[in-house]
């Protein structure tokens, strides 16, 4: 049904905001490149180098300036596309590029020297010589903390790599929360990326946003749909971050998706927007596996909200659990 109430909309997704203290300015919307790699068992369909290539191009010509890749996406098999674009045709004038070293595919070493031969990787596949932004990849999985911060290791080859000028700004990406604030309050981070706990059915994010804000870090915000549940609903996608989900969120996603069929607004633009409407938010990553994506994504961040059905998507939203860490 229609609602009477003025309609709640994001500030424009094409216009550039400050990315924390860096200097640079990016769009609410950041293009992410994960399923550009061609993972079928992860996203259960294929992405050719035509179709793959054809995307970059559609990101290059689109609203948006900012696109997210990193060096392990199908074993740098993103990188290499996004690259193929590149050395084609350069990137546009205050295009933002931004992709993440990552631990050894085969051993897990993530020591500095391993930071400093992904870095190499990855600007050999893009076919630069420079990244605005890097990076340091799920740590969680490789490394402490203390291990990560040590002399030699890998927090400190990226800022050695900030200044011999190969990356300007550094960032940290990752899962647990607690973990990415204590990144974060080193200082040593210009931007953080965080995924799948700041969406419609997880809030968990919370405490790590505002500290980021409070220091003047960029954050940004990965898979606003969780892996495809706030797009296709629980009975389509069972699974919220590729995991197996508990009974409860899946209730509330599916009170959620019958909540906005109300009002004629599709899950996925209330996904995508209940991220960019929070000020806090500087980008929202947004993967895409074809051209026609861009103009979509843009369709969804622009879609007219009603504020009741945002109280209503804030009702039904399930207690919090931490059940992502």
């Amino acid at each position: 049904m229609a609602s009477d109430v003025a309609s709640d909309l994001a500030d424009d997704p094409t216009h550039r905001r400050p990315f924390g203290r860096t200097g640079l300015s990016v769009t609410p919307i950041c293009i992410g490149t994960s399923p550009l790699a061609s993972m079928p068992a992860l996203y259960g369909y294929a992405v050719g180098d035509a179709r793959a290539e054809a995307t970059v191009d559609a990101v290059l010509d689109g609203p948006f300036n900012f696109l997210d890749t990193s060096n392990n996406y199908g074993n740098g098999s993103a990188e290499r596309r996004v690259g193929a674009v590149v050395r084609r045709r350069g990137l546009p004038d205050g295009f933002v590029l931004a992709t993440k070293a990552d631990a050894d595919p085969d051993t897990g070493d993530f020591s500095g020297e391993r930071v400093r031969r992904s870095v190499a990787e990855s600007l050999d596949r893009l076919g630069v010589d420079y990244v605005p932004v890097m990076y340091l990849h799920d740590p969680e999985y490789h490394l402490t903390f203390e291990e990560a911060m040590a002399p030699g290791g890998a927090v400190e080859a990226l800022v050695a790599l900030r200044h011999e000028g190969v990356v300007g700004h550094l960032g940290i990406a990752g899962g647990p929360v607690e973990l990415m604030r204590r990144f974060v309050q080193t200082d040593v981070f210009a931007a953080v990326i965080n995924h799948n706990r700041w969406t419609l059915v997880d809030r968990a994010a919370d405490p790590l946003i505002d500290e980021a804000a409070a220091r003047g870090v960029a954050f940004v915000n990965g898979a606003p749909y969780g892996g495809g549940m706030l797009v296709k609903g629980p009975d389509a996608q069972p699974r919220y971050a590729y995991r197996d989900t508990d009974e409860s969120v899946r209730t509330a996603v599916r009170a959620m998706q019958d909540a906005c069929a109300a009002h004629d607004v599709p899950l996925s633009a209330a996904a995508l927007q209940f991220s960019l409407r929070d000020p806090r938010v500087t980008s929202t990553i947004v993967g895409v596996s074809e051209p026609q994506r861009i103009a979509a994504t843009l369709a969804l961040a622009t879609t007219p909200i009603p504020t009741d059905l945002w109280d209503e998507l804030d009702r039904l939203t399930p207690p919090p659990g931490g059940w992502l860490e």
